[in-house]
């Protein structure tokens, strides 16, 4: 972000240039469409996934700043909190082999950084929450030290006026208040890229909303927080409440939240970036000297720094991504949905699904958001979150019918994983990668099991066998650790404890 991010505050008239430049920058990006500037489609992918440290009992570890110094690769960096740190993929072209590639590349990278965080007695756990997490372990002392972290929990707090509140009714109910946004740490993700073509962009973008219900139904891994069973995938409902600049009366008022679904099917990638100007404040007005109008004048390419930024402090389920690489601009959908885990198969399995089932989607005869109402998307979402694999959603029925009411595993089996392999093949996806991670998906549908459903019974046969709620989620974490590392997919996992 630059020298200027250790500003810890900024005055109206950093407010008023800052907006300047916001306006500048669609005006630059709505001539950068038009002119048809941007890269030629290259079919490219890739994966960043968040991860925690634990000690060998499970617990969380605040030490990201020792292990990263020891793995030394700039495929890791921090996240958020002491007990995250990140890995990048490199973008991969979606053709023959690359699902056992992606596979390989994350086994040998997973397996060394595990390695040298043993050093300094810590592992890598690759789940959406880590179950173990107390509220003690989500404050202020427990960020990530550095500038860009300091100031995004400043701004965040400053704009809201008071402590940010949780609240989530899930099978059982958490209430809790927090002076920082350090619950949001807790919330540990896989986040898919695609590069588009502006053309293509808002089918793509729609594809991927009305994909999200089932996407999170069959990969749901996040039921547990501060001890609490919640939802299913709790990591959605908690990034939101954790990054929450709204009092009480701007929700009454029907402010947006920053972390958003949306509201409306799109026609362009435009449609998002000026809704995110329109209707999101500020948080990190910091401006570049570019004057992005005059680079386009001078046959240049803008880098849109300002738009970049704010773009990456509103937190879209699937988000617009604009960035230049070697001169050239290009646009992608980042999927934000998916939490990390439980192993490499299982991860590489939920990527085949996603792009497979984009793929198909948005290059149907009958769009599927010409017959799903997004309000109808949108409640997917929540059901899916709530209910994991067992949840229903909507979904537009045979022939010129409406949506109907249908179970998720019914859904993805019967329909969504034939339109996956036809989309993978589209791509030049191998069939036998096709075949072994489309497999996984189809497994978790006839046995009704993910990551939740496993952490959540492992959870109450601990109880059953008379474990205290705490060393019964530190005795499910130690065995999902284990299995983790076994590299078998979640649903062959044996039941319960050892």
């Amino acid at each position: 972000m630059g020298e200027k991010v250790v500003a810890s505050g900024f005055d109206l008239s950093d407010r008023r240039r800052y907006r300047r430049k916001l306006q500048q920058c669609l005006a630059a990006l709505e001539r950068l469409l038009a002119e048809k500037r941007f890269d030629r489609p290259r079919n490219l992918m890739g994966l960043e996934i968040e991860l925690n440290l634990a000690d060998s009992d499970g617990l969380p570890r605040m030490m990201n700043e020792e292990v990263l110094e020891r793995i030394a690769s700039r495929d890791f960096q921090t996240e958020l909190a002491q007990f995250n740190i990140e890995v990048n993929i490199a973008p991969h072209r979606l053709s023959g082999r690359v699902l056992d590639q992606l596979a390989e590349e994350l086994r040998i990278g997973l397996a060394y950084a595990d390695r040298k965080a043993a050093e300094v007695g810590a592992c890598i756990v690759m789940i959406g929450i880590l179950p173990t997490l107390g509220a003690q372990d989500l404050v202020q002392a427990n960020l990530s030290r550095a500038d860009r972290y300091t100031l995004l929990n400043d701004r965040i707090l400053a704009a809201r006026g008071e402590d940010l509140t949780l609240d989530i009714d899930g099978v059982e109910r958490l209430t809790s208040t927090s002076a920082s946004i350090a619950p949001e740490a807790a919330a540990t993700s896989m986040q898919m890229h695609l590069q588009v073509t502006p053309a293509r962009f808002a089918a793509v973008w729609n594809a991927a909303q009305a994909a999200v219900g089932p996407q999170i139904a069959l990969g749901a891994n996040s039921p547990f927080l501060f001890g609490l069973e919640l939802w299913r995938e709790t990591r959605p409902v908690l990034f939101q409440q954790a990054t929450d600049t709204r009092p009480q009366e701007l929700k009454a008022q029907g402010v947006r939240p920053l972390t958003w679904f949306g509201e409306r099917w799109i026609s362009g990638a435009y449609d998002l970036f000026e809704e995110n100007v329109r209707y999101f404040p500020s948080l990190l007005p910091i401006c570049d000297d570019e004057d992005p109008l005059r680079v386009l004048d001078e046959g240049g390419v803008p880098a849109l720094k300002e738009l970049q930024l704010h773009n990456g402090t509103i937190y879209r389920w699937n988000r617009p991504v604009y960035a230049v690489v070697d001169g050239v601009p290009h646009l992608r959908v980042e999927n934000r949905v998916m939490p990390a885990g439980p192993t490499v198969t299982d991860v590489v399995a939920n990527a085949a699904f996603y792009y497979g089932l984009i793929r198909a989607l948005a290059e149907a005869p009958r769009p599927v958001w010409t017959r799903l109402p997004f309000s109808a998307a949108a409640a997917n979402f929540e059901a899916a979150c709530r209910h994991g694999i067992e949840a229903e959603l909507r979904w537009p029925g045979p022939g010129r019918g409406g949506p109907v009411t249908v179970p998720a595993v019914r859904l993805v089996r019967d329909e969504l994983l034939p339109l996956a392999a036809s989309g993978l093949d589209a791509w030049g996806v191998a069939p036998s990668d096709r075949d072994r991670y489309l497999g996984v998906i189809e497994e978790r549908c006839r046995r009704r099991v993910n990551g939740a459903s496993w952490q959540v019974d492992a959870y109450h046969r601990g109880l059953d066998r008379g474990l205290d709620r705490g060393k019964a989620l530190a005795a499910m974490t130690k065995r999902y650790c284990e299995l983790m590392r076994s590299g078998e997919p979640v649903h062959s996992w044996p039941e319960g404890l050892p």
